[in-house]
């Protein structure tokens, strides 16, 4: 059986995890791949609501596997804080929850190291989650890093005080900050008994193996394809690549086993953080978006920016994921409104183009815009695409014709069943 993958095409905050638990029970499997504790995947069902760091979505379906892959850092602190709260609502997952040996750990000087590095900014800050998730992939990368297999050998006390040392050693080259190390590494070296509670697999063996005796395997991406760390809007970027290729890398599949590839895009457009964002609204508009769609961070808290839909972004993205069908969401979030904008293009340096430039950051970048009627009905309770005022089907119509790509379902509101399926378009 093939690999499907749900990702995000815009700046993350799409959406992502309602859509993974929804369509966790066509699927064996569902695996994490690449990402960490930045992440915050939000589900909302039998009036509860919950936000998963690491856990992967399917978590809350019975009998499910979920598999955190080699692609994720991983902090056992936050690990052990998302177990805890599914003990604490009864869910099952000891035996559901694996995972990968060459998942890299995030230490509490990685956190030490990015919260120094971010503070010495000043003014050029990228808007780091301070989690330590860049630090890591910077070991990662410079080849000495600490992963989870490393807990089960006889070094692994001699590894984790090398790579601390050497941290306190990089430590010297940034002002001080306020940060309890000697409270917070006891914190996590107790953690680490929660984390050896859980079964540790050689992930790529595992899916490999799991593709071969006919099991369906869902692959769920963090953060969003615009914060992809090689095709992003760089350097306002995450440390991890969070499109298709990612997919490859962070489990350990081959590209000819990705199939359905589910891009998900809100109804419009939001980002965290600093960085490019060509459809900003910095008004009413966009404190109103703001406001109608709570846009604050689920793991930050941080409000959100907001503008209208970016058409050149979201085919950029497209393009560089092989999406086969999209997935709207918050299309709720629109209801008020009379008239709706659609970015359609750029004017980059006073000439309209349809492709994003190099460096967003480094171009005079000016969205072009087409109004769309609003509807002014209230969607949250509409329960099939016939159903939606001719307005809103002309709004998501006139989507799929500028994004030649089907939209399959769309997201009438946060909890679990408020979804609409269009006709012949939904593939899994």
């Amino acid at each position: 059986m093939a690999v499907d993958v749900i990702l995000g095409l815009q700046w993350g905050d799409e959406g992502k995890g309602k859509i993974v638990d929804v369509l966790a029970p066509n699927y064996d499997i569902v695996a994490r791949f690449q990402g960490g504790p930045n992440a915050g995947h939000t589900l909302k069902f039998d009036g509860n609501k919950f936000v998963l760091h690491t856990i992967p979505s399917g978590v809350f379906r019975a009998d499910l596997i979920n598999l955190i892959g080699n692609g994720v850092v991983i902090d056992p602190i936050t690990l052990e804080k998302e177990m805890q709260n599914l003990d604490k609502v009864g869910v099952d997952y000891k035996n559901r929850l694996l995972v990968s040996k060459k998942a890299h750990l995030i230490m509490p000087t990685h956190r030490y190291l990015d919260a120094a590095k971010e503070a010495a900014k000043g003014k050029e800050k990228i808007g780091s989650t301070l989690r330590g998730i860049g630090p890591t992939y910077m070991d990662k990368t410079g080849r000495n890093g600490l992963r989870i297999g490393d807990i089960t050998t006889p070094h692994f006390k001699q590894k984790y005080q090398s790579l601390k040392d050497k941290h306190l050693g990089l430590m010297k080259l940034y002002p001080a900050i306020d940060f309890d190390l000697e409270a917070e590494e006891a914190k996590w070296l107790e953690s680490l008994k929660n984390l050896t509670s859980l079964p540790f697999v050689d992930g790529e063996y595992f899916l490999n193996d799991a593709i071969k005796s006919g099991k369906k395997v869902l692959a769920e991406g963090a953060q969003g394809s615009m914060l992809d760390i090689d095709f992003g809007t760089y350097p306002f970027v995450t440390s991890s690549n969070t499109i298709t290729a990612g997919v490859c890398t962070g489990l350990g599949i081959a590209p000819s086993q990705i199939g359905e590839v589910i891009g998900i895009s809100k109804a419009y457009c939001t980002r965290v953080g600093a960085g490019p964002f060509p459809t900003e609204l910095n008004d009413e508009v966009g404190e109103f978006l703001r406001k109608e769609g709570a846009e604050f961070g689920a793991t930050t808290g941080r409000p959100r920016r907001c503008g209208w839909i970016d058409i050149p972004q979201l085919k950029y993205t497209i393009m560089l994921n092989g999406v086969t069908q999209i997935v709207i969401t918050k299309i709720d979030v629109l209801d008020k409104f009379d008239t709706l904008q659609v970015g359609t293009a750029y004017e980059v340096n006073g000439e309209k183009t349809s492709a994003l430039p190099y460096d967003l950051c480094g171009y005079e970048v000016k969205a072009v815009y087409e109004a769309q009627a609003g509807w002014k009905t209230d969607l949250t309770q509409v329960q099939s695409y016939e159903d939606l005022p001719d307005n809103a089907k002309s709004y998501i119509q006139h989507l799929e014709q500028l994004l030649e790509v089907p939209i399959s379902i769309v997201s009438v509101g946060p909890n679990r069943k408020q979804l609409v399926y269009k006709e012949n378009t939904v593939a899994v």
